[in-house]
Formats: C-alpha cells, structure tokens, sequence
C-alpha cells in the first residue's frame, strides 16, 4: 500500500507507519516521497507490529506547553521497533532501557499518542 492509502497515530489513527525502499530496501520512519538512503521514489509504506526493544529514555518535568502541563512529570524514550526503524514515543512508568516494549495508544494533550509498555 502507498503512504496515500494508510493513516497512522500522527493522523488520528491507532497505528505506526514506517516504510521502505523498493531499489535498495532500508527501512525508515517518518514518511517521505523518496528514499534518504539512496534517493529511489519507490516507496512503501507498512504498519509495524508495534514491538520493540527501549534504547533510552528520560522523564519530562517541564512541559513544552500549558496543555501538557497536566500530563507532567512523563516518560519519553527511544525505542528500536522490530521492524529496524528507531522511534521518539511515551513510555510507561516503570520501563527500563532495555526492556522489550509493545504499543498502545492513549490521548496525550489533544493527540492520539503511542505509549509502550512492558505489559
């Protein structure tokens, strides 16, 4: 399927988008119309599993605004999804580095937001 034909969490719908290149075929996150590895336009986009494993992570004490204030102190981290892409997201409170993650999808301020979670 083509970007054009799916949604994903930054669009309102319950899911991670990533895709990949059909000339060379690495794997990305955050869609383009190319590919950055090598420049193709044979792009392709897929839904991930929603499985990873957490690489970092820190705690958010300052919201960046006054609507996320309620939401504060909260957990970020970066989390290598199984499918080969590494992605920015919200963790639980209790998640290690290292710890194998699956997603869910919450409402963060006035977004829908993925939200890994050892469970």
């Amino acid at each position: 399927m083509s970007g054009d034909a799916m949604s994903d969490w930054t669009e309102g719908t319950e899911a991670i988008l990533y895709q990949r290149c059909g000339t060379c075929s690495r794997v990305w996150y955050f869609r383009r119309d190319f590919c950055p590895h090598c420049g193709d336009t044979k792009v392709v986009s897929y839904r991930a599993a929603g499985s990873g494993t957490v690489h970092a992570m820190t705690r958010v004490a300052r919201a960046p605004s006054e609507a996320l204030r309620a939401h504060a102190p909260y957990v970020i981290g970066l989390v290598d999804v199984d499918e080969g892409f590494r992605m920015m997201a919200h963790l639980d409170d209790g998640v290690r580095i290292g710890d194998r993650v699956r997603a869910r999808f919450e409402t963060f301020g006035d977004a829908i937001v993925p939200v890994f979670g050892t469970d």
